[in-house]
């Protein structure tokens, strides 16, 4: 069983905060669920989850934003440095919640009751990530009312078991939409959910990072890369997304493209573009790979426009 441990937030998260200011994690950075470190660059939403971590108070944390602005990253990315093992789980429409509290499974010829992500996450003081929570039925979600607020885990199927939630337990989910349905239509599947469920949660917006934070990763992920050409990569980006995102008023419908260059895709269109340096135009054959070959042919078409005017003279020719 891993020991609490605590972490100054400065070193750890290599950002700035007071000398003092410490967060209590776990001590075994070898344990199998602790997600595995890789460079990031914290920005927005540290402060918040931090908060979190610290003391949930009955609440659940429900990070919500477009997809690939890195939701589920910050997460992982902040269990790693803490050491925090993770349960996590991607919801769809069929998935039931008694599938998060466990069920009986042949083992040996001998049929045993096995805890399910729920299950042990609560028993053992872990973080569970339900991604994709507006995928799942509302009905279904409604069995973690009492479970967030802190009230004991009952498990019928096996024997009644009651589960008393570790202090540490944290019930973390990620959604492209509030809660409150997709207007866009983009997010195919997205129910509206139960309100008295969304009470239950602190809401978290993340958005896409700003430019310098994506030219800083993209600088720690795939140096081979010029730094010119990373700079406009992300340049390219932000404008992608300024079109796929459209207005902020209210009520907005989206905007002109209907996908985006996450960072995400960003990072595989900068990586891809390194694995074909040599060959004809390999800005645009890695881009075609990393997203807009799955766009129609006139979003890729104006995809490859906005390419080629940050670019310039780079678009056609070698990294």
């Amino acid at each position: 069983m891993p020991r609490p441990q605590r972490y100054a937030v400065a070193q750890t998260f290599d950002v700035q905060a007071p000398s003092g200011l410490s967060i209590e994690g776990y001590d075994d950075e070898q344990h199998p669920l602790v997600p595995l470190r890789t460079p990031y660059v914290f920005r927005q939403g540290l402060n918040a989850v931090l908060a979190f971590l610290r003391s949930a108070h009955g609440d659940g944390l429900l990070l919500t934003g477009p997809t690939g602005a890195g939701k589920t990253s910050l997460i992982r990315q902040i269990a790693a440095r803490l050491c925090w093992p993770v349960q996590e789980v991607t919801c769809h429409g069929r998935l039931e919640f008694n599938e998060l509290l466990g069920g009986f499974q042949l083992i040996r010829g001998e049929t045993v009751f096995m805890h399910g992500p729920l299950a042990i996450a609560a028993r053992e003081g872990q973080l569970l990530i339900l991604n994709e929570l507006d995928l799942m039925d509302p009905a279904e979600l409604a069995g973690l009312n009492d479970v967030i607020e802190g009230a004991p885990l009952v498990i019928p199927a096996n024997g009644g078991e009651v589960i008393a939630p570790h202090p540490k337990f944290r019930l973390i989910a990620t959604a492209n939409s509030a809660g409150a349905g997709d207007a866009t239509g983009l997010y195919q599947g997205v129910l509206r959910q139960n309100l008295a469920f969304l009470d239950r949660f602190r809401v978290l917006r993340v958005a896409y990072p700003d430019a310098m934070v994506e030219t800083t990763l993209l600088e720690q992920l795939v140096p081979e890369l010029p730094r010119e050409i990373r700079e406009k990569l992300v340049g390219v980006a932000q404008e992608v997304r300024r079109l796929f995102l459209g207005s902020e008023d209210e009520g907005s419908q989206g905007g002109e493209l209907t996908v985006t260059l996450s960072t995400r895709a960003l990072v595989r269109w900068a990586r891809l573009a390194v694995t074909f340096k040599g060959a004809p135009n390999p800005l645009a054959y890695a881009l075609d790979q990393a997203l807009t070959a799955r766009a129609d042919a006139e979003e890729r078409t104006a995809i490859h426009r906005i390419a080629a005017d940050v670019l310039g003279p780079l678009w056609s020719g070698t990294p």
